[in-house]
């Protein structure tokens, strides 16, 4: 299921959510620009468990947390990650405030990264994405708005069609299916790159957060 847009207008123009947004677009063009330097230059600046837990560097280490909240490692990862910041952040700066909702989305981007850490604390695979951010911007939004409208495309085996669901369906179907396919990648060589405890942990992080910092449902 992929959505398109929810029905749940702002009251007031989400600066940072845009901003959040051209920042990771700035970052994406960066990144291209490097060529073949690209993987050196990931080695450098992304977020890299083993070297995080090695001890070594720490603050070092903890900036590479933050930088790579803004890189992407292709057209496709930046494409989703940008659409679901896009539909759904908006509300949740609009709840609570400009200021507030930078921290808590650098907070549950840091607590999203602690949680891929701890899960896979050997690798060194940089991880790289805006993901546990954003999920966590999806659990502030199945905490405030369970209730809201989305346009969603589904695609059933060769059809495609559009239908409007209610956001606790489509967000709780998400966070499933991260749980699931998390669980099943411990222990795994190869997870497929997908740092699924990011997006578990910045989640939780961010339906705990929102209440932490103000939150409640609107009707």
């Amino acid at each position: 299921m992929l959505p398109l847009r929810d029905h749940n207008p702002s009251r007031s123009t989400p600066v940072i959510n845009y901003l959040l947004i051209v920042l990771n677009i700035l970052m994406f063009f960066w990144e291209m620009s490097l060529g073949r330097n690209f993987e050196r230059a990931l080695s450098a600046v992304a977020f890299i468990p083993a070297r995080f837990w090695s001890g070594e560097f720490l603050l070092p280490n903890i900036m590479t947390i933050f930088v790579s909240m803004f890189l992407h490692g292709g057209l496709l990862h930046i494409g989703g990650n940008m659409l679901y910041l896009w539909i759904f952040g908006d509300n949740i700066e609009d709840h609570l405030g400009h200021f507030r909702y930078l921290i808590f989305y650098l907070a549950c981007g840091f607590i999203a990264t602690l949680s891929h850490a701890f899960f896979n604390p050997a690798s060194v695979v940089p991880s790289i994405g805006a993901s546990g951010a954003i999920a966590g911007v999806l659990g502030a939004y199945i905490i405030l708005f369970p209730s809201a409208r989305v346009t969603t495309l589904i695609p059933i085996f060769f059809f495609i069609t559009i239908r409007e669901l209610p956001a606790v369906f489509i967000l709780g179907f998400w966070f499933v299916l991260q749980f699931f396919s998390g669980v099943g990648s411990l222990g795994a060589q190869n997870a497929g790159g997908v740092a699924y405890f990011a997006h578990i942990g910045g989640f939780v992080a961010g339906m705990i957060l929102v209440l932490l910092m103000g939150g409640r449902r609107f009707r």
